[in-house]
């Protein structure tokens, strides 16, 4: 189906018959991604007494009970509530859901002892363009990436000039494929989450950063329509399903 969406004060033309999902699904097992010292997500049926709400246990329906962490288990978008005293619920944040966005792939560069994206490589690969989401891919982009346990591993960040340079360009939404833009341990300077939304200045609300997703190789460096999906969770962060469309129009 060919459907036209307005973004960017123009419109383009996608086909919604071929979405490209780069969202990571949660799996209830020791197989699922995970972060920040967090054990798997759980996925267990229903127990009531000595009834289990399970086909495979007798019962008529299945009915599972699942515990997870957002930030940690899994494709996630965050409001500024993810950071600021007063609460703000990432599901009152969006006031739509398509985008024009950019995809760029990053090798991320040495800095002291950590592997960072800095302001000069991204302002080198989005060159002059203004999108309203960005999309970083990082390199080595290895499926395993769907699966790890990134817990006390250091992985790359970007540096605060490179979120200062990302709301400088009034891009609203940020995707990455790591499981923060800040360092993994920085005694909570978090400088890349409020460079991001200008805690400083005047508070970007409608911004979202969208964390831990996974774009797959076949999927080419360059401008897409970003359908940004979300469960309406009144929190922080939500599990979220990003799906790119190409535009089939330029």
């Amino acid at each position: 189906m060919i459907a036209e969406i307005k973004s960017s004060h123009r419109k383009y033309r996608i086909d919604l018959g071929k979405p490209l999902d780069i969202s990571i699904p949660l799996r209830g097992d020791e197989s699922n991604l995970r972060a920040w010292g967090k054990k798997a997500p759980m996925i267990k049926p229903f127990k009531k007494g000595k009834a289990v709400f399970s086909v495979a246990e007798g019962a008529a329906i299945n009915f599972n009970d699942i515990t997870f962490n957002p930030h940690a288990h899994g494709t996630h978008t965050e409001s500024v509530g993810h950071i600021s005293k007063n609460v703000q619920s990432v599901n009152k944040t969006l006031l739509r859901y398509f985008y024009l966005a950019e995809l760029v792939t990053i090798a991320p560069e040495k800095y002291q002892d950590d592997f960072v994206i800095s302001r000069k490589q991204l302002k080198y690969a989005l060159g002059n363009k203004k999108r309203e989401a960005l999309i970083i891919r990082t390199l080595p982009n290895l499926p395993d990436k769907m699966d790890l346990d990134y817990s006390d591993t250091n992985p790359p960040y970007l540096l605060e000039q490179t979120a200062q340079f990302i709301a400088e360009r009034n891009i609203e939404h940020l995707l990455v494929d790591l499981p923060s833009v800040d360092r993994e341990s920085d005694n909570g300077a978090l400088l890349a989450h409020k460079a991001f939304w200008d805690t400083a200045g005047k508070t970007r609300r409608s911004a979202t950063i969208t964390e831990l997703i996974f774009v797959p190789n076949r999927i080419k460096d360059g401008t897409y329509i970003l359908d940004l999906q979300m469960a309406p969770f009144e929190n922080d962060a939500s599990p979220s399903r990003p799906v790119l469309y190409q535009i089939l129009n330029d």
